[in-house]
């Protein structure tokens, strides 16, 4: 469940100190805050799915590095926590603050859908915009629900739709060479075996 509040337009990042450690998560796009509850089973499941299948070809080739829900504080009222970001090993050290938080964007953004409407639009609307115009080079946004997963790329300064994947598809990108990724894989659930 999550909530967006446009009535508190000019939120900053000092005002996330303010909110309780109630394991929400508290974002900040342009001014606005959205606030997400704790994500279910099956978005967790998404999230770790590609994270891991992100995490095993960067070691395999030593291209950069995924991790799962780190803070972007791209300003001081664009503070967000995707659930996956990747960013390439040349590229890592000027992203860092002193403090170790990212301020500018990673190449690859993920984010898993919740099923609540408004987060839908946090993610679709107002972290696409965030995304394409600070330099985001792919956003990935995974429908868990629907089980599909829809690539964004830039093409010239925007990011755009370009693909809708399908549980019969494979993920590739031209940011990951040698990278794929049955998306089926993000949907299965683990059968118990009822012989044990």
């Amino acid at each position: 469940m999550s909530q967006t509040t446009t009535e508190s337009a000019g939120w900053t990042t000092a005002d996330l100190d303010l909110f309780p450690d109630d394991g929400n998560r508290y974002e900040i796009v342009e001014g606005e805050l959205c606030v997400t509850r704790a994500p279910n089973w099956r978005h967790q499941r998404a999230s770790t799915r590609i994270s891991t299948a992100l995490d095993v070809w960067s070691q395999a080739t030593g291209l950069g590095e995924t991790v799962q829900a780190p803070g972007i504080i791209f300003s001081n009222e664009n503070n967000v926590i995707p659930d996956v970001v990747w960013v390439s090993r040349d590229r890592l050290a000027m992203l860092l603050d002193e403090e170790g938080h990212l301020t500018a964007a990673p190449e690859l953004v993920v984010e898993v859908l919740s099923l609540d409407h408004k987060n839908e639009r946090c993610d679709r609307e107002l972290k696409l915009k965030l995304y394409s115009s600070r330099g985001v080079q792919e956003y990935w946004i995974i429908d868990w629900s629907r089980e599909r997963l829809e690539i964004y790329r830039r093409e010239s300064v925007a990011l755009q739709l370009c693909i809708t994947l399908l549980p019969t598809d494979s993920l590739t990108s031209p940011l990951l060479p040698g990278f794929t990724y049955p998306i089926a894989q993000l949907f299965v659930q683990v059968r118990s075996d009822s012989s044990t």
